[in-house]
């Protein structure tokens, strides 16, 4: 089975979205070789998922065990392969934390638009998928993640990028179940192609 790798997902306390976001990848990615994080660029460190994010992963029957809110730092966007963030904000002050995750971080809508039509595997043989010499699609040590990565990051001219008010997902925190309610319909609009996007192609036969 070919590793999708690590994605790292971005939002403001780490509480209400990110969590949100990090537990339905999980859920529907379960089987692959993923590890997906979450962390918050000004986290509530240590507190749990919120109420309401609580409310809505059950609704749909994710794991909401076991989480604590971290902040986030430059190994963790290092260490990711991906990195989808909940508003262009965050995009950016992740980027200003650790400038190389430039090419590898998108908010979630930015990611699901990039990616829609994308024919990954034949795209991403052509642009590469990492630094390496002379890396493709077609190498299994490659994380998918990267892959899906460096594909997006060659199609940003290929469409027109969606402004803030159309790209971010809305900050429940301290508001009332519609707030939530809001925040999980946006989110879940964009999951099935990105999750289709990270789901690594099946291994090719032998020629």
């Amino acid at each position: 089975m070919r590793s999708v790798g690590r994605v790292l997902v971005i939002c403001t306390g780490n509480v209400c979205r990110s969590p949100y976001l990090e537990r339905r990848l999980r859920q529907l990615l379960e089987g692959q070789d993923v590890l997906v994080e979450s962390a918050g660029t000004r986290a509530l460190v240590g507190a749990d998922i919120e109420p309401g994010s609580v409310a809505a992963l059950e609704a749909v029957g994710a794991d909401t065990r076991g989480f604590a809110s971290r902040q986030l730092a430059p190994a963790l966007l290092d260490a990711a392969d991906i990195v989808i963030t909940a508003t262009q904000k965050h995009r950016a002050e992740a980027v200003a934390l650790h400038p190389r995750a430039l090419r590898k971080t998108f908010t979630l809508g930015e990611l699901a638009d990039l990616v829609r039509d994308a024919d990954l595997v034949r795209d991403a043989d052509l642009v590469g998928a990492t630094d390496a010499p002379d890396p493709s699609a077609s190498d299994p040590d490659t994380p998918w993640a990267a892959v899906v990565a460096e594909v997006a990051r060659g199609r940003r001219g290929l469409h027109q990028a969606r402004t803030a008010a159309e790209s971010d997902i809305p900050d429940p925190y301290g508001r009332g179940s519609a707030a939530y309610d809001l925040m999980s319909t946006e989110i879940e609009a964009q999951l099935p192609v990105v999750v289709a996007a990270l789901t690594p192609p099946a291994r090719r036969p032998p020629s």
